[in-house]
């Protein structure tokens, strides 16, 4: 059929969203979406370039090196994945300048990944961070 040669078939798989990472100085977090894409894993590794700034997240399976708790299954999964392993974070963190503006707000980094699906993986471009500041949740201080 040399008439449909360099033609590719229309996958009828849609993607549920841009997949997410946000960073703090005490968690990254992922959106549900990025879960999605990865095929609801429930491993990851976590992989840094530093020559490149990018930051990488792979399914893998528990054997694997350097595999961390990710997510539930495919419709178990309510809401986003946080990370808070301490290796993790410093490797993450270090990519930033995070300094919490005051007790009641949290400086965050958040960047759009690009889906690698022959890796399984997702890449964020350290590049593509966008800044914004949001209000900690939980328990109020008392004041004094």
């Amino acid at each position: 059929m040399k008439a449909l040669q360099g033609f590719k078939a229309v996958e009828l798989v849609v993607p549920t969203g841009k997949s997410t990472m946000t960073v703090t100085d005490s968690v990254i977090r992922f959106n549900k979406a990025t879960a999605v894409e990865l095929g609801y894993p429930t491993y990851v590794r976590v992989l840094v370039n530093e020559k490149e700034q990018q930051i990488a997240v792979q399914a893998c399976t528990a054997k694997d090196a350097n595999a961390i708790k990710f997510s539930k299954g495919d419709g178990k999964q309510a809401g986003s994945v946080s990370i808070k392993t301490p290796a993790v974070l410093e490797a993450v963190t270090k990519f930033f300048t995070l300094s919490n503006p005051s007790d009641d707000e949290i400086d965050q980094r958040v960047i759009n990944g690009v889906n690698m699906p022959d890796s399984k993986a997702i890449v964020f471009n350290v590049a593509d961070a966008e800044t914004s500041v949001t209000k900690r949740r939980g328990r109020r201080k008392v004041s004094e």
